[in-house]
C-alpha cells in the first residue's frame, strides 16, 4: 500500500476563509473536495502539496437550487446526489447521467461536482507509480522532457478524464469561480484549454463555487460513456448530446460534445441545415459520421486507437439518438 506524503490540513468553514487560505498559502496548497482523485495521485507522487485546503466544511457550496431561470448546483454537491436529484434528471438529464457514470458508488458518494469539473487530465504514461515513471525517464507532464505518446512532441497530450465537462458544455452551463480578485463567471465551453498539464482557465487561487444551467423548454439531453468495465474505470471516450425543439416540436438546434480524446472536450461541427431538414435517423447518422471524421484518439489512454475511433460513431449515435427521441415538455 502506498503511503500519503506529509502535508498540513486546513478546514475552513466559509468560502471567504477558503479563498483567503488559498491566497495565503500560494503554490504549495491544493484544494481537496471529495479527494477520490487527488489522494491517489499524491500517493503516486504525481502531486506533492504542502497544504490541503478542504472544502468539506463549506456548507454554502453544497446546495442544489431550482430558480425561475436556472438550475444551480454547488460545487460541493455530491455526485450521487446530483445523479438522483429529480430536478437535475428533469432539466439536465445529460448531467444526471454523467454523474451517475463516474467511478463506482463509493466514488459518487464522496466525489463532488467541482472536483469532477476540475479533474486532472490522464495518460497511461503519467498515471503510474513513481518507480514506473522513473523507468521511462518521466514525461512532459511531470519531471521529464519527452512525450511518450507523440514522438518529439512539445506539448502534453494527456486527455480530459471527467464526465461532467461535456455534459455541462452541451447544457450551456456557466461556472462561477471565486478568488481574491472577486467572483467571475466562465462558460463551461470556455473553461477547458488544449493543454494537458493545465487544462482549465481556473487560476491557482480560485475556487469553482457553482454551475448554473439555464432552463429551456423543449430541451432534451443525454450522455454516453465508453470504458473497459461497467464501473470504476475512467472514460476511454464519452459524449453528451442536446436537442432543442421549437414550439411546433421541430428540432431547432443540436449540440454534441465528445471528450476523453484530448485535454479539451471537442464540440462536433455538422452541416448547419442538418438539424431542420432531415429525419432523426439521418440527423443521428450525420453527427456520428461528423464525429468520426473530427475525432482522432491517441495512445494516451489506450493503445487500441482504431477501436476507440470506431466507437466514436457508436457513442455519439447512442447519446444523440436518445436526446432526439425524448419527448419534449
Amino acid at each position: 500500500m502506498l503511503p500519503l506524503p506529509v502535508f498540513q490540513h486546513h478546514s475552513p468553514t466559509t468560502l471567504a476563509d477558503a479563498v483567503a487560505l488559498m491566497a495565503e498559502l500560494g503554490d504549495g496548497a491544493r484544494l481537496i473536495a471529495g479527494g477520490t482523485d487527488l489522494l491517489p495521485n499524491m500517493k503516486h507522487g504525481l502531486v506533492e502539496p504542502e497544504h490541503l485546503v478542504s472544502l468539506a466544511g463549506v456548507r454554502e457550496l453544497r446546495t442544489i437550487v431550482l430558480t425561475d431561470e436556472h438550475l444551480e448546483l454547488g460545487a460541493m454537491a455530491r455526485l450521487a446526489d446530483i445523479a438522483a436529484h429529480p430536478e437535475v434528471v428533469r432539466h439536465a438529464a445529460a448531467l444526471a447521467e454523467a454523474t451517475a457514470a463516474v467511478g463506482g458508488p463509493h466514488h459518487r458518494r464522496m466525489g463532488t461536482l467541482g472536483g469532477n469539473v476540475c479533474l486532472d487530465t490522464r495518460c497511461v504514461y503519467f498515471n503510474q507509480t513513481y518507480f514506473w515513471r522513473q523507468a521511462l525517464g518521466f514525461c512532459l507532464k511531470k519531471d521529464g522532457t519527452a512525450c511518450h505518446v507523440v514522438a518529439s512532441g512539445k506539448n502534453c497530450v494527456a486527455a480530459a478524464s471527467n464526465d461532467s465537462g461535456p455534459a455541462l458544455m452541451v447544457l450551456d452551463a456557466e461556472l462561477e469561480l471565486a478568488g481574491v480578485g472577486g467572483v467571475r463567471r466562465v462558460l463551461a465551453s470556455e473553461f477547458y484549454t488544449p493543454d494537458g498539464i493545465t487544462n482549465t482557465v481556473r487560476r491557482a487561487d480560485e475556487i469553482v463555487t457553482k454551475a448554473r444551467i439555464p432552463l429551456k423548454s423543449g430541451r432534451k439531453s443525454a450522455f454516453e460513456k465508453l470504458r473497459r468495465r461497467g464501473a470504476i474505470d475512467y472514460p476511454l471516450l464519452n459524449a453528451a448530446a442536446r436537442v432543442d425543439r421549437d414550439r411546433a416540436g421541430v428540432i431547432a438546434n443540436v449540440e454534441v460534445v465528445v471528450s476523453a480524446l484530448a485535454a479539451r472536450p471537442k464540440r462536433i461541427k455538422a452541416q448547419g441545415a442538418l438539424a431542420r431538414e432531415v429525419s432523426i435517423e439521418a440527423l443521428v447518422e450525420g453527427y456520428a459520421n461528423a464525429a468520426f471524421k473530427q475525432c482522432r484518439p491517441l495512445t494516451n489512454l489506450d493503445n487500441d486507437t482504431e477501436w476507440r475511433r470506431d466507437m466514436v460513431k457508436v457513442v455519439v449515435a447512442r447519446a444523440l439518438g436518445r436526446a432526439a427521441a425524448a419527448d419534449p415538455e
